[in-house]
């Protein structure tokens, strides 16, 4: 019972964070590998998957309410998502993804120094593409995070959030809104397969799937509230603690 309340808790806080800047599986997943460490890895990351969906859908249709989505860049970026991501599971469980787990920090150092030195980044909504060069850069960047998404799959959100700032001029409230409709492709894709694979907790990923979206609005309604200075300070510290979850698991992997 006290593993459920905790896993409960970890799903709460997933759904809160993934809210406002995504990382949220850097809570959800190593408190779900702890709980049931007996049960196959596929499984659980199946079973993660299904829960997340729920909150990532809550938060995309609470910033659809109330902010301007910007679905001429989110519409095109989430169908090649949806397409790559599939692509991505395909090719994971052929090719090993070491050399991505090794590279993963020092790009996640490359953002987090960038995003620090770049004061007014994503202060201000002033988009930068339009027309057939803004579905290009989206169909490109969709497809480039949705297979990585589902090739390998951490920090995939806050990447979106990055690369939606950076390339298309957005700030980083406007960012993490169409992030979600992005998210939400990519996770529905890799849930077909687990699905299919027979690899899912149905009760447990129910009982996730409400803690994650009852902390999807709240996460949502604080960003909100407190708007892109709120996001962007909580996209740092996100995107820190990825630096440091994800160099502990490239560099004990390969015995350093």
């Amino acid at each position: 019972m006290i593993d459920f309340a905790w896993l409960g808790a970890a799903a709460f806080t997933a759904g809160l964070v993934d809210a406002v800047v995504g990382g949220g599986g850097l809570i959800q997943i190593p408190a779900i590998f702890s709980v049931l460490p007996k049960e196959v890895p596929a499984t659980l990351l199946g079973t993660n998957k299904f829960a997340s969906i729920f909150g990532t859908s809550a938060a995309a249709v609470n910033y659809a309410r109330r902010v301007r989505v910007a679905w001429s860049t989110a519409a095109p970026a989430a169908m090649a998502a949806f397409i790559l991501s599939f692509a991505g599971a395909w090719t994971v469980t052929r090719v090993p993804a070491d050399f991505v787990r090794t590279l993963l920090p020092i790009i996640l150092v490359a953002v987090a120094v960038y995003t620090f030195k770049k004061k007014d980044l994503g202060a201000v909504h002033a988009p930068v593409h339009s027309g057939l060069a803004e579905r290009y850069w989206a169909i490109g960047i969709g497809a480039a995070i949705g297979f990585y998404d589902g090739f390998f799959g951490p920090g995939t959100g806050s990447f979106l959030i990055f690369l939606f700032v950076r390339f298309f001029g957005f700030d980083f409230l406007s960012a993490s809104a169409a992030a979600k409709i992005v998210n939400v492709a990519c996770n529905f894709s890799a849930l077909l397969w687990f699905g299919y694979s027979g690899h899912l907790l149905w009760q447990l990923g129910l009982m996730m799937a409400v803690c994650q979206v009852a902390g999807s609005l709240v996460g949502t309604r604080l960003a909100l509230k407190h708007g892109s200075g709120f996001v962007r300070k909580l996209f740092l510290v996100v995107v820190s603690g990825l630096i440091l979850k994800t160099a502990y698991d490239a560099f004990t992997k390969i015995g350093w």
